[in-house]
């Protein structure tokens, strides 16, 4: 009579082991995801990951694209008179990238390396006296280059309560 090798219980060890090793290899195949941004009107808060970013500098059309495409947005309500909070993570502005928060196509901040943008009171749904205000708006948040050429853009959508 031949004794077993290894026991079953060994054998169940080996078997988990191998699974979790083939697991963490296909996760390393995966792409790595963009960092996130985040808009915050009072308590409410959303984050999304870049709408746009091929790793490298993004076209003029890439971005006007990048702008107008709803199908990656994330919304937030804002009320006139709230605090808008903007805010980056850290990968967003390292080796010398810079972020630019964009309100339907015009930028509204100049291209900052700090993680965080606070706007205590910012109406951004007022018209100037001219005409009706929309009661949405597109908010974009554009990572540029130490250059100023856009690297990736994060798409939100701002409804006015």
């Amino acid at each position: 009579m031949t004794a077993p090798l290894f026991s079953g219980r060994a054998r169940r060890s080996v078997a988990a082991l191998g699974a979790v090793s083939a697991g963490l290899l296909l996760l390393s195949a995966c792409d790595k995801p963009t960092p996130l941004a985040t808009v915050t009107v009072g308590t409410s808060s959303v984050s999304t990951e870049a709408a746009c970013s091929d790793g490298k500098e993004l076209t003029a059309e890439k971005v006007q694209e990048c702008f107008t495409d709803v199908k990656h947005s994330k919304t937030v309500h804002y009320g006139r008179g709230d605090t808008l909070r903007l805010g980056v993570e850290p990968d967003v502005v390292e080796d010398g990238k810079q972020w630019q928060a964009v309100l339907d196509g015009q930028p509204i901040t100049e291209p900052s390396s700090n993680t965080y943008r606070s706007f205590p009171g910012a109406d951004i749904f007022a018209t100037g006296g001219q005409g009706e205000a929309p009661t949405s708006k597109k908010l974009n948040i554009v990572q540029v280059s130490e250059d100023g050429k856009p690297l990736a853009v994060w798409a939100f959508n701002v409804k006015l309560k």
